[in-house]
């Protein structure tokens, strides 16, 4: 097992890591409502209920991005008014991204924030979204508009749970891995390329080393930066061309971490476009996510769709777009300096 610790003063939370680390849930003796999805639930919930007092409550909602709604954030507050839970209570999230940030989104807003847990059931919410504190929700208008910034009391990364993972969610949170290395871990990224064989085979000990990394790296970005008013936009290294693609083709039909990938190829192609980096460095990144079964081509999105979904973003700041591009690969930056022609060309590009 593997421990970290998120330094946030008195916000601070651990991170354990491996398979089995489930039992090491503590729930500090609170009434709970666990949530969790009609998909994940019948593979795990036994197992979690088992360490919990008989007679804990459940909210059971539908699985899918499209579901990360506020009716379904709802759905959980009924759950906590209709039990009764007061400030003493305790959220569970069991499941991936959409699970992690609509449980954590209930939390932070019933009775002005009760304490949650997130035991992410995907890699990618392993790596990155149970990790950090963003929660929310999607609008039609653009992904997670609607949230607040609230910490978990612990996480509980069990390998275990990704041996029921589908291959085309494993390979998804593949992208936020991918992300890490490529923003400023050239190391890593070798690594990755190293390791493709196992980590396509889901082996627990190359998986922890690789989880690890991945949080150790998040940890250090939020610890000194909670609230994503500098460096912690790093971490959403080709999400503005991802969260556009979601939006676009509608929540769901593209997985987060699919658009992810895609997003980190024309985040390359335009650093390309601008001086950047090199045309191999473009190669490398798109040949490491395919090796991973993840997409490279965007689907076919108008350009001024593409460019009015992207203004939609959260980085925006006085109607200026605000990107994270490579200088070269793992060296990214922030930038509101892009000239509207290579933009142009990496949308046209793209598909």
């Amino acid at each position: 097992m593997r421990t970290l610790q998120v330094e946030l003063g008195a916000r601070s939370y651990p991170i354990d890591i491996g398979p089995g680390v489930l039992s090491r849930l503590d729930t500090q003796g609170q009434r709970c409502l666990v949530v969790s999805n009609d998909t994940v639930a019948p593979l795990h919930l036994k197992t979690l209920l088992a360490q919990l007092p008989e007679g804990t409550a459940t909210c059971i909602l539908p699985d899918g991005e499209a579901h990360k709604t506020l009716d379904s954030a709802g759905v959980i507050l009924d759950a906590l008014a209709a039990g009764g839970f007061h400030r003493d209570g305790l959220v569970i999230a069991l499941g991936g991204g959409v699970i992690g940030d609509l449980a954590g989104f209930a939390a932070a807003v019933y009775h002005r924030g009760i304490a949650f847990i997130q035991i992410p059931t995907t890699l990618l919410s392993m790596v990155d979204s149970s990790v950090g504190g963003k929660t929310g929700v999607n609008h039609p208008a653009g992904k997670n508009l609607i949230g607040a910034f609230h910490q978990p009391r612990q996480v509980l990364a069990d390998l275990q749970l990704l041996d029921t993972l589908p291959s085309r969610e494993y390979a998804a949170g593949m992208a936020e891995v991918v992300k890490y290395a490529a923003l400023g871990d050239l190391a890593f990224l070798d690594w990755l390329e190293a390791q493709t064989p196992a980590l396509q085979a889901r082996d627990h000990a190359v998986l922890a080393e690789m989880v690890e990394r991945c949080c150790a790296t998040k940890a250090r970005i939020v610890a000194a930066d909670e609230r994503e008013q500098g460096q912690r936009a790093l971490l959403n290294l080709g999400h503005t061309f991802g969260h556009a693609i979601e939006t676009a083709s509608g929540y769901g039909t593209v997985l987060h971490g699919e658009a992810v990938a895609i997003g980190m190829v024309m985040a390359a192609d335009l650093s390309y476009r601008l001086g950047w980096t090199s045309l191999t460095d473009v190669e490398r990144l798109r040949d490491l996510l395919q090796a991973l079964d993840l997409p490279t081509r965007c689907p076919p999105i108008p350009p001024e769709q593409f460019l009015a979904l992207m203004q939609r973003d959260k980085k925006v700041l006085n109607n200026r777009l605000r990107l994270v591009l490579l200088k070269p690969l793992g060296q990214a930056i922030i930038t509101a300096d892009v000239p509207p022609e290579p933009l142009q060309e990496t949308l046209l590009a793209a598909t």
